[in-house]
């Protein structure tokens, strides 16, 4: 792959938060978890676990413990990424973005989700106290109509889709 398409595919790269009911086969999750459990970590620490969710039930209950989170009842699987408490935030975050990645090469739609209420998750998903389940993927094929028309709306309310790069970055000080 050229450095070109590199830059387009990462460019391309969509959250998707309506899915079709098409289910997931098994293989092809696998290599989407596969890409998560090959991220990189600090000191190779690897402090993550990865729960699958599949049963529609507790897919509609976890889409319930976080303010953004309605699109998680909708997926064909939610892979909630469980850390160690008190490390492993940023690389939740690279295994997070590696899966969706690999979803997108794989013609899956992802979407990343803050679960706030860790206690309501903690007792639906069985998280041990020393462990924070904060974030979550959900994964599933794309409902193309109904993403078109939600980025369509979405242009229409914000304008552009990202800032100039001399917006945001900054040599040696913020100021």
């Amino acid at each position: 792959m050229s450095e070109s398409d590199r830059n387009a595919w990462i460019r391309g790269l969509r959250a998707t938060r309506s899915f079709t009911d098409v289910p997931i086969p098994e293989q092809v999750l696998a290599r989407i978890l596969e890409a998560g459990r090959w991220t990189g970590s600090s000191l190779n620490s690897q402090p993550w676990t990865f729960i699958v969710v599949i049963d529609p039930a507790s897919k509609l209950a976890l889409a319930g413990t976080g303010r953004f989170s309605a699109h998680v009842g909708g997926a064909a699987v939610v892979v909630v990424l469980v850390a160690e408490a008190g490390r492993g935030e940023f690389d939740i975050g690279r295994a997070a973005q590696n899966m969706m990645l690999a979803a997108d090469a794989l013609g899956i739609g992802s979407c990343p989700a803050t679960l706030h209420d860790q206690e309501a998750v903690r007792q639906l998903l069985g998280v041990p106290d020393n462990r924070l389940a904060r974030h979550a993927l959900a994964l599933g094929y794309p409902d193309h109509d109904v993403e078109a028309t939600v980025r369509e709306n979405m242009r229409t309310v914000t304008g552009s889709a990202r800032k100039p790069i001399s917006e945001i970055v900054r040599t040696d000080r913020f100021a």
